[in-house]
Parts: C-alpha cells; sequence; structure tokens
C-alpha cells in the first residue's frame, strides 16, 4: 500500500531556525541566485562545487587560511584537489572554544558517568600532547587505539592530530588477531588501549590481549594505557614500553595546545574496511575533507546547532565516531555511552537523552528494530522534548520502523535516515530538515554530491534499482589507500565498475519524492532468473512478523540458476513449521512480489554480524558454497558461521 502523506513535515518556525535556512540566505546573498528549494539548492552546490565547498569553509569558521584556489583538476576521480592551497588543523577547530560548560559527557553502562569541561578537555589535550612529542611522535607518524568510545579516548585523537599525527582505533572488543590485521599494516609508534571494559553488566580484562599484540607491533615506542577498571597501573607493568595514562602525563602541565596548521589533504584518520572479504582496507582520510563534510552534514543536514547536545551510539571501531567528534567544531557538547545499548533495559539510551537532554540522538537501524519489538514506547515513559533530530544508519531503516519512531518515540521530530561509509568518513544521502520526512525513504542526496542511480550500461535511471554513484569528486574522497603505492587497490574499489565515477556497491532507487531508497548492498543482491532484487526489500517484510527475530538472506547456486535461501532467527517459542513457512512467503509475495519469495527458509539459532553490528550477507555465502571466509576476526560472532555449512535443507 502506497502512504499518501508524509510522516512528518517541519513547521515554519522549524524551517525559519534551521542552519539550513541560514546556509540558503547567504548562499543566494553570494551567489544572486533564487535557490527557492533544497533542490535548487544542491543542484548549485553540484553545479559550482568551487562557490559552494568555498562558502561552506566560510559559513563553517573553519579555523586556518583558505588560500585562493579551491578546486584543481575538479573533472578527475581520482585526482580532484579540493583547497590546494590552504592550511589548517582539525584539532584546532575542535578545541576554539573554551569555558566551563560540558564538552563531553560520559557513561559507562550504568557503572561510570563523568564530564570533561572545555577547559579540562582543552587541559588534557595539551598534556597528551607533549607526551606524544616526547615519545618521539611527529607529522605522519601514526597513533592506533584499542579503545572505548570514552573522553580520554577523543583527547588521544585531538592530540595526535594536533601535532600532524594519523589517528586509527578499533574497539576493545575486538580479538587479537582482528587488532593485529588493521594496525600491523600501518606500524604504529604509539598503541593506546584501555585497561578493559564493560559490556552488559559485566568487566572484561584486556591485560594479555594489551600484551599480545604490543609483542607484534615492532614500531612502537610507547604502549599507553588508559584507566577504566583501575587496573591501568599494573596492566601497563606487563608491557615492554607501557605506562599508565596518569603516570605518561605526570611530568606535563597544562599549557595552550600547539597546533601543527598543514595542508588541506594532510593525512587525519587511517579507517579500516569490514574485512570480510579479506584483510581490511586501510582508507586513508584527509584533516580538511573530514571537517569541511562532518560540519556540512551535523549542520546543514542534521540541523545542530552550537550549544546543541549531540549523541551517536557507536564504538571506536566505526566511522560514527569519527563523524560524531567533529561535532565539538561548532560548539557542541558531545554525548558519549560505552556498553550494551539493552544494559540494564532497552530504556538506557532514551534515559539517557532524557537526564542529559540531547537535541540530536543517532543510533542504528537495528536499535530502533529491537527497541520497536521489545514494545518500548518512550514517548509514554521518556520526556524527550529536547530531541530535534533522530538519525538512523548501519542498515536500510525499515518503513515499519519509520511508522515506530513517530508512533513510539517521539512524533515532533526530523527523522533522518543516512547512508554512506568508511570508504568516504561521511555520506551521500540523507536528512533534509526543511523537507517531508516520507516512510521507508531516504530524504535526498547531500549537498555538493552528484549522487545519482545508474543502470547497468552506465545510465541514469528513475522508477527502476541500480547502481549508487557520484559522478563528481568532493572533498572526504580517500586520500589513498595506506599501501597502495600506485593506487591500484583504491581504483579497484570504487572505479572499476565506471570509469571517473565512484560506484558505491548499494543497490538503490531514487522516489517520486526525490527521496533515495536503499535496497542492501549490490554485491549482496540476489539474482533469481536474471532479476535484481535487493535484500532489504525482504527484510522488510519478514522483521514484521512477531515471531522473527531477525533474518538473513542469500542468493545460493543451484541448478544453473540462482534461488534466494532465507535464515531467520525466531522468537522465543515460535517454531519453524510449515504453517510459519507458508505466513513467511505468504507475506513476502504480498509485501514484495512473487520473485522475492524465498525457495528455501532455515531457522537459525545465531546470525553472525561484524563489530559495528553489520549482518555479513557475504560471509554466510561463502559458508553455504563451501568457500573459506577469509577474516573471522572482523566477525563479532565468527562462532555463528558454523551454523550455516553442509545444511542438509539445502542440498535439496
Amino acid at each position: 500500500m502506497t502512504i499518501k502523506r508524509p510522516l512528518w513535515v517541519p513547521n515554519d518556525a522549524a524551517i525559519a531556525a534551521s542552519p539550513l535556512t541560514g546556509f540558503m540566505e547567504a548562499a543566494r546573498a553570494a551567489t544572486g541566485l533564487a535557490l527557492p528549494d533544497y533542490d535548487a539548492l544542491h543542484a548549485w552546490s553540484v553545479q559550482d562545487r568551487e562557490a559552494f565547498w568555498s562558502l561552506v569553509w566560510d559559513w563553517g569558521g573553519i579555523v586556518g587560511q583558505k588560500g585562493e584556489r579551491i578546486l584543481v583538476d575538479g573533472d578527475r576521480m581520482p585526482g580532484t584537489r579540493f583547497f590546494p592551497d590552504a592550511s589548517l588543523n582539525y584539532a584546532e577547530n575542535l578545541l576554539r572554544h573554551g569555558g566551563g560548560g560540558d564538552a563531553l559527557v560520559f557513561r559507562g553502562e550504568d557503572k561510570v558517568e563523568r564530564r570533561l569541561s572545555w577547559d579540562e578537555l582543552r587541559a588534557l589535550v595539551s598534556r597528551l600532547q607533549q607526551f606524544l612529542r616526547a615519545s618521539g611522535v611527529g607529522r605522519g607518524d601514526r597513533v592506533a587505539a584499542m579503545m572505548p568510545n570514552m573522553p580520554e579516548t577523543i583527547a588521544a585523537m585531538l592530540a595526535t592530530a594536533s601535532i600532524g599525527a594519523i589517528w586509527s582505533s578499533c574497539s576493545p572488543d575486538f580479538g587479537e588477531q582482528g587488532v593485529l590485521d588493521r594496525f600491523s599494516q600501518i606500524a604504529p609508534s604509539v598503541f593506546i588501549a584501555c585497561d578493559g571494559y564493560r559490556y552488559n553488566g559485566k568487566r572484561i580484562e584486556v591485560a594479555e590481549k594489551i600484551a599480545a599484540v604490543a609483542r607484534q607491533l615492532p614500531s612502537l615506542r610507547k604502549v599507553l594505557v588508559v584507566d577504566y577498571l583501575g587496573q591501568a597501573d599494573e596492566v601497563a607493568k606487563g608491557v615492554a614500553n607501557g605506562v599508565s595514562l596518569v603516570a605518561a602525563i605526570a611530568p606535563f602541565t597544562a599549557r595552550e595546545v600547539d597546533y601543527d596548521r598543514l595542508p588541506f589533504n594532510h593525512p587525519l584518520y587511517i579507517l579500516f574496511s569490514s574485512g570480510t572479504t579479506g584483510i581490511p582496507k586501510c582508507i586513508v582520510h584527509t584533516a580538511g575533507g573530514a571537517l569541511l563534510q562532518h560540519i556540512k552534514e551535523h549542520r546543514l543536514h542534521g540541523g545542530a546547532m552550537p550549544g546543541d547536545r549531540v549523541f551517536y551510539f557507536t564504538t571506536c571501531g566505526w566511522m560514527m565516531w569519527n563523524w560524531l567528534v567533529t561535532g565539538l567544531a561548532y560548539g557542541a557538547t558531545l554525548i558519549l555511552y560505552d556498553g550494551s545499548p539493552f544494559c540494564p533495559d532497552g530504556n538506557v539510551l532514551f534515559d539517557y537523552a532524557d537526564a542529559e537532554g540531547v537535541t540530536y540522538f543517532g543510533t542504528s537501524a537495528k536499535f530502533i528494530d529491537a527497541a520497536r519489538k521489545a514494545g518500548l514506547k518512550p514517548i509514554e515513559t521518556h520526556d524527550l522534548s529536547t530531541v530535534r533530530t533522530i538519525t538512523s544508519t548501519g542498515s536500510p531503516l525499515s518503513p515499519e520502523c519509520f511508522q515506530y519512531v513517530y508512533e513510539g518515540i517521539k512524533q515532533d521530530v526530523h527523522l533522518a535516515s543516512i547512508s554512506g561509509g568508511t570508504d568516504i568518513v561521511s555520506c551521500f544521502v540523507l536528512g533534509v530538515p526543511v523537507n517531508a520526512v516520507w516512510s521507508g525513504e531516504i530524504q535526498g542526496a547531500g549537498l555538493g554530491m552528484a549522487v545519482d542511480v545508474w543502470n547497468d550500461d552506465g545510465k541514469p535511471v528513475r522508477g527502476e534499482k541500480g547502481e549508487l554513484v557520484c559522478t563528481k569528486a568532493f572533498p572526504s574522497m580517500p586520500l589513498m589507500f595506506w599501501n597502495d603505492p600506485d593506487g591500484a587497490k583504491y581504483r579497484a574499489a570504487y572505479f572499476e565498475r565506471f570509469d571517473n565515477v565512484w560506484c558505491h556497491g548499494d543497490f538503490a532507487e531514487w522516489t517520486e519524492h526525490g527521496g533515495i531508497i536503499i535496497h542492501g548492498r549490490s554485491d549482496a543482491t540476489l539474482n533469481p532468473g536474471g532479476v535484481r532484487i535487493g535484500t532489504a526489500e525482504i527484510y522488510n517484510q519478514v522483521e514484521q512478523m512477531p515471531e522473527i527475530v531477525e533474518a538473513l538472506c542469500i542468493g545460493q547456486q543451484w541448478e544453473d540458476d540462482v534461488r534466494i535461501v532465507l535464515f531467520v532467527r525466531l522468537a522465543e517459542g515460535a517454531v519453524l513449521d510449515d504453517q510459519l513457512v507458508a505466513a513467511i512467503k505468504s507475506k513476502i509475495r504480498t509485501g514484495a512480489s512473487p520473485r522475492h519469495v524465498p525457495a528455501r527458509i532455515v531457522a537459525v539459532a545465531d546470525i553472525p554480524r561484524t563489530k559495528s553490528g553489520k549482518i555479513t550477507e557475504l560471509a554466510v555465502r561463502d559458508v553455504v558454497h563451501g568457500r573459506e571466509v577469509k577474516n573471522k576476526e572482523a566477525l563479532a560472532n565468527p562462532q555463528a558461521l558454523e551454523l550455516y555449512r553442509d545444511l542438509a535443507e539445502l542440498r535439496i
């Protein structure tokens, strides 16, 4: 059934107050163009990228020298250079604010609660900067962290960026090999780790893992152990060149942070691909690109303002952490959480948002779906009056979850499903706070992003599904892949499908409202009878059913074709009998199409997922076909793969 009305329409006051409206007025003044609506603004932003990104710099109040040139070799992808004469420092932009107000608020489940003011954060960054320099760390060196999402992690990243070193992080739940698969490729000078962490009410110690990782990273000069469980000094003693954070910064008194202003394209971050199809790719992102893109996304697409309280549920192994921290640049307070979002129960994040007056609440589609299935109704139990924006990413947000947000969480809120990735440390498509929200749809392409949907022949399509592409360069494209001197791996990752066009690997379609629907990863797209079907279309149907907790879908090679196999994790007490199988097939047939109906439905006890919570269709597909899964360390629950091996149901 087609929904004829939007779920939410911003009122006149909200539109007038939106930073996007202010930016649109600035664009009109700068260009003399009418720019009557978002579509016109977006068209200008991709047609005149020089003027657009120059205005983002000025309007965003970037600290640094902009330089004369804005765009060089703009028709080359890769190869375009933005702001080639500029100099800036990412940390200087994030630490431009001062005072005794909250810069960071932190909760570690229900065991730890702390606050850092702007002045306290700057003081900690100063002392860490001095420690890094005393340890011989300088411009271009790598600092690697295995840390929770806590204040010390942000301070260490800012200290690293302040001297032009390069930051890379993962979360402490990664296994030893998973950490080494990432950090051994980049030869870090300093390794930062917590003495342990908490998850689901349990203390989890990592001393042995820290020592094992450090032994296999010969480039290390120091191992810095941060106190979380009260054992930092003890853990540090068990590691060569180990030192606790307290001991490391004890010799240094806080002073003004010294910022090394560097070119726009100086490396800031090394992020890693999920690694489920091999050793993770090391993706190098630039300071200028991340800063400009994030300020644009936070403020223009998320509606965030100075003084806001911005929350995103993320770990340090997911790009949303890198995205979140840029909120400091415009004076937002960052609301940090580490641990399980269901400890002690599913209300913990809503409790936190209520208590701290969160204005921007960011989470994953899986969390929203889990809250829906748990029957949570924060709209009745919590005061979320401060929340203006809710964003969701990680996987497509189903129409049912769109509906749930407005019925179960808050009625008057801008719900923005957003999509991009580690590859660009930002988004291609996301929220438009001055436009209506339609069920199941991402509102539009990001400003400055020449996003389109192409068919296999490289032609733009409307009203049908195709590949999500970006036809012009943008500032947050990776600078390079680490250890890829001729750029061959980089080009192969994004530019082999269509020459000089970024092909992102998402299966998407435009909607009649100018929005976009993501139907899943195109490399996981199903092709029964030669018809391309997105896995999200199937999940949207079966995960509505109370008997199904979650599902995973693959295409199995069968009799010279591909057949759809659906794996389901059942709710407690549910049984996959003939009646439920028939109900699932009927739901998919009527809600999607007869072509979406799986040939086989199999109940499983667990579904494998990456550390950032994404289900791993490709790994399951490999197991079903008897192929080796190349990097199980990338998975949060690799043991689950064995549930899919040699299944009798898939031999008939």
